[in-house]
């Protein structure tokens, strides 16, 4: 009876054993067979660690080392301007940090255009470009687009005045009333003195403020001084080149000037007669006043 116990038990412990092998060889098949599959399916994409925020950050707050972190991103996808080191995003140290120019969402990658320089303020100046300057243009709920202007926008600029006649005047018309195109695609900076490029709502401006080149300010300070600046608001997506216009209430309502023509003079001619005899000879002289 013990012979035939032990003999059974034997048997349990070796179907046991045999059950044990069988699981672990499918276990490590099944596993080599899944890590064989992510091999196949990882492209095998490089990536850049670069700065990222790990916050919501608005306009004019200052960006410190706590508000970011770092993060793989897509070598083949990196955007322009990201910050891959702390030298680089904060070179000075926290001594200096950088102001925030647009809203930046939570692990959205940080920009050079959506920052200050080290230690600099959100203000117009950290908007212009090198060589560009900053000039403020008188507008109304007319010419300002009905308050529907934001920082960041981009504007044509159409000057109405008086303008003289080129050539022969035409009487009783030294000068006309004319509208005309003057400036294409002008950047605004600031509006009033709002330049928070991430403001949604609706204001009736005084003032906006464009960047320009110093010749475009020498033209603009002309043009306001000596007739009416209006803006036309150009499209986000619009990269077209607008022509020269020129419209006058002639062109507008298509009347056609009519020049007079003025009756040819008739050159005076002076003469002094001479009788010799019963004949009269007339001999030209100059005409005297």
């Amino acid at each position: 009876m013990r012979l035939v116990f032990g003999l059974v038990l034997i048997l349990g412990l070796g179907l046991a054993g045999f059950a044990v092998y069988m699981a672990k060889s499918y276990i490590q098949r099944y596993q080599a067979e899944l890590a064989h599959e992510r091999s196949n399916r990882d492209p095998g994409i490089d990536t850049v660690e670069i700065y990222v925020a790990t916050k919501k950050l608005k306009y004019g707050q200052e960006l410190n080392l706590d508000d970011v972190r770092l993060t793989p991103f897509p070598a083949m996808s990196l955007p322009e301007g990201v910050f891959e080191t702390e030298e680089a995003l904060f070179p000075k140290g926290e001594a200096e940090p950088r102001t925030v120019l647009r809203s930046i969402e939570p692990n959205e990658a940080i920009l050079t255009v959506k920052v200050t320089g080290p230690g600099e303020e959100a203000g117009i100046t950290s908007q212009l470009e090198r060589g560009m300057r900053a000039f403020a243009i008188n507008v109304d709920v007319t010419s300002g687009v009905s308050g529907f202007l934001r920082p960041g926008d981009r504007v044509d600029i159409y000057w109405t005045g008086q303008s003289a006649t080129s050539g022969t005047q035409l009487e009783g018309r030294g000068a006309k009333d004319v509208t005309k195109l003057i400036e294409t695609n002008v950047k605004l900076i600031a509006v009033d003195q709002e330049a928070n490029a991430d403001t949604t709502e609706a204001t009736i401006a005084r003032t906006v403020t464009v960047s320009a080149r110093p010749q475009q300010v020498a033209a603009l300070a002309q043009a306001q001084s000596t007739g009416r600046l209006s803006l036309s608001l150009v499209g986000a997506e619009d990269d077209s080149i607008a022509d020269a216009i020129e419209v006058d209430q002639r062109s507008l309502l298509g009347i056609e000037e009519q020049v007079v023509e003025s009756a040819p003079v008739q050159q005076e001619v002076c003469t002094i007669r001479t009788r010799r005899g019963g004949e009269v000879i007339e001999t030209p002289i100059p005409c005297t006043n």
